[in-house]
């Protein structure tokens, strides 16, 4: 099974399954001398973990993170970097009813094809479980930007039907932890968290989008052609559980515009350094960073598994109803924010080294 690491120069493997012993995280490439503080590791764990509200899965994991490599007297040593998650609230009981059976819109039945033996249990590799891992490798790519003088975040712009329209400049961001749903916009935050509890009361699902922006990049990250910034931020949003979109800078809405608007025109400010009077390219051009902020966003659809019966089959083609049991989401989109942060922090880091002129 190819396909479990991500990134070139700053490279990330991560292992395990959702009701396995643990999962974890092999950083190889990360730079030697980085002062690598666990606690900040743990706090960006606790922000995807399970059970932290009533709006998310109440699964109980504590997600405290191991260092097993790579680190000495409190630095990194430039050798792989090793990071572990246990599992330790893993109910399997709660899927033998689908251990021959295969969900609506889930993994189940890809698998089975691809594979033709998989892990029923919580869906196995294919659970949103696996991207903790993710988390703690993005929080050491984030340490690494951050003494670099740049910033990734990310919060919840749309749940269902309900939409946070501020452009980013004018929010807030320090107001995006004040609630379970991680939407700057208070009031439109306690629509979305009403929302949320209504649709987990009927048994369903919704989903919606988050927005991110990265602020301090400098110009000149990307690799043409095939590696551009932008196509490498897409390729990492959408290998997160549920992603089906992703747009930067005027995105979609951009075809209703003409050049003469869409164009960034460029100036010199008072420091001498060029930069754009608008944005709509997102802050990359012909794939490379143009130093202004990069913001996208990644939409993602309504978590595949609902306590509704559902018609389908099992591995024979005999019809079945299908039922989710245990302990699902009824949206992603509050635990997915720092999953988009630390994706895109991974993104940068990579390109970063690429380009040799990080600090540490």
């Amino acid at each position: 099974m190819p396909g479990n690491s991500f990134g070139h120069t700053f490279r990330i493997t991560t292992f395990g399954e959702s009701h396995g012993p643990a999962i974890g995280v092999v950083l190889d490439g990360c730079p030697a001398g980085l002062e690598l503080d666990l606690d900040f590791i743990q706090k960006e764990l606790d922000r995807r973990r399970p059970g932290q509200s009533a709006i998310v899965t109440q699964r109980q994991e504590a997600d405290r993170v191991e260092l097993l490599s790579g680190v000495f007297e409190g630095k990194t040593t430039g050798m792989p970097v090793a990071l572990l998650i246990r599992n330790e609230d893993a109910k399997s009981k709660d899927y033998s009813h689908i251990a021959d059976k295969f969900r609506p819109s889930h993994a189940d039945f890809t698998y089975q094809v691809k594979y033709g033996h998989r892990d029923y249990r919580g869906g196995g590799r294919s659970s949103a479980r696996e991207t903790a891992a993710r988390v703690a490798a993005g929080a050491v790519a984030k340490q690494i930007l951050a003494k670099n003088g740049i910033t990734v975040t990310a919060w919840v712009s749309r749940v269902g039907e309900i939409v946070l329209e501020k452009n980013y400049e004018t929010l807030d961001f320090s107001k995006i932890e004040a609630t379970p749903v991680r939407c700057p916009d208070l009031e439109i935050a306690s629509q979305m968290e009403t929302l949320i509890r209504e649709v987990r009361k009927a048994g369903d699902t919704i989903g919606g989008v988050v927005s991110c922006v990265v602020q301090g990049c400098p110009a000149g990250l990307g690799e043409p052609v095939f590696d551009r910034l932008h196509a490498d931020l897409g390729k990492a949003m959408l290998c997160i559980n549920a992603c089906k979109g992703f747009e930067i800078g005027s995105g979609f809405d951009g075809v209703s515009m003409r050049g003469s608007q869409h164009n960034d025109p460029f100036f010199a400010d008072e420091k001498g350094q060029i930069r754009t009077r608008s944005n709509h390219s997102g802050g990359v051009q012909g794939g490379i960073s143009n130093g202004m902020d990069i913001y996208f966003k990644a939409a993602f659809k309504p978590v595949a598994t609902i306590v509704q019966a559902q018609e389908s089959v099992n591995e024979a083609g005999d019809s079945v109803k299908v039922e989710g049991k245990g302990r699902h989401d009824p949206c992603v989109l509050p635990r997915a924010v720092p999953i988009v942060e630390a994706m895109a922090a991974l993104v940068l880091v990579d390109h970063f080294l690429r380009n040799k002129t990080v600090i540490i």
